[in-house]
């Protein structure tokens, strides 16, 4: 991508044949600017790329030591491990937090993008929010050379720094273990399919079936958004149909552990009548009765890698080729909640 020079308000007042300081009072919304003209300095600083400083008497060169990070949710164990990776390694390098969520959405994260980049954060790690569909938003951060690095939730893109699981491998390793279990209608409860994650494990879960030669079925792939209320539903309606599953695969533990209580008290047995799987190793899937297979997915050893590259990158120690995916190992923990077969291995 092409990089530009750093905008100063003396190249706006250029283009506008305005002094600086009526640029600088309108850029600070003093109402001493006509508001025709604050529009006007406004549209040009957008356009130009003009880098908002809200601290302004700070050098350019000067750092912050300010880290931004912009999760899609606060209540959520998973991410509370990648935070407290990269608060971890960041307080080590002397760097401090900021945090914003996105609350899944694609304007939030837009939003806080920005916001992130006028007070000037020396870098910024990113977890996608659920509907975002592409990272225009990020170009700024490229144009002015600041560190950027996505963790977990990504667009396949090999332009960026990436810490990822193999979601793909996940997701088959999970529901092959279902079908070793004798399960033949294997059901898969996931997230926003626009989502490299919930997509890759959907397609691990396809690449099973299809070698143990059992049909896939469209309607037994339930897209939510993972929240109690949507595992509540989608439990219910798997509890109506017709041809009900004898398995469960959910791309996260809080999900099946809520549709796993919703099954007991509509009289099933777990797993007995329905194995049920996870994904995360929550601390949910730990205390749910009975115990949640899953798989263990390393937040906060994804959390401290992504801030310790993110560092390198501010630090000048990398080359700052934007092309470094890091995938992290998983692992399947077997658990009583999907065992149908009693003799099987127990993974605590």
């Amino acid at each position: 991508m092409k990089t530009d020079k750093v905008i100063t308000i003396y190249d706006i007042a250029e283009r506008l044949n305005l002094a600086p300081s009526t640029v600088s009072r309108g850029l600070q919304d003093n109402p001493a600017v006509n508001p025709r003209t604050k529009k006007k300095i406004f549209d040009a600083a957008n356009e130009m790329g003009y880098r908002f400083n809200t601290f302004a008497r700070n050098l350019r060169n000067q750092r912050t030591n300010t880290i931004g990070v912009i999760v899609p949710r606060l209540n959520s164990y998973f991410i509370s491990d990648i935070l407290a990776g990269i608060e971890k390694e960041l307080n080590g390098a002397g760097y401090n937090m900021l945090i914003s969520q996105s609350l899944e959405l694609e304007e939030n994260e837009i939003k806080y993008a920005k916001a992130m980049l006028h007070n000037r954060v020396d870098g910024l790690i990113v977890n996608l929010a659920a509907n975002t569909r592409n990272l225009d938003h990020f170009d700024e951060y490229i144009r002015h050379h600041i560190p950027l690095l996505f963790v977990d939730r990504v667009i396949e893109n090999d332009d960026f720094n990436k810490v990822v699981i193999n979601n793909t491998k996940a997701g088959y390793d999970v529901t092959s273990h279902l079908i070793a279990q004798g399960c033949k209608s294997i059901a898969h409860l996931t997230g926003s399919l626009m989502r490299n994650v919930y997509e890759d494990r959907k397609s691990g879960y396809q690449k099973a079936l299809a070698e143990h030669h059992i049909p896939y079925r469209e309607e037994l792939v339930l897209e939510t958004d993972l929240t109690e209320a949507s595992a509540v539903k989608a439990a219910e309606h798997i509890l109506q149909m017709k041809n009900r599953p004898d398995a469960l695969f959910v791309a996260n533990d809080l999900s099946a552990v809520i549709c796993m209580k919703v099954f007991q008290d509509a009289g099933l047995r777990i797993p007995e009548d329905m194995a049920i799987a996870g994904f995360n190793n929550d601390i949910s899937s730990r205390i749910s009765a009975p115990m949640l297979t899953t798989v263990n997915y390393p937040g906060e050893e994804m959390g401290k890698l992504a801030a310790r590259n993110l560092i390198n990158l501010v630090n000048g120690e990398s080359d700052g080729a934007l092309t470094n995916t890091i995938i992290l190992k998983s692992q399947l923990l077997i658990r009583e909640s999907s065992l149908k077969k009693k003799a099987d291995f127990l993974q605590m």
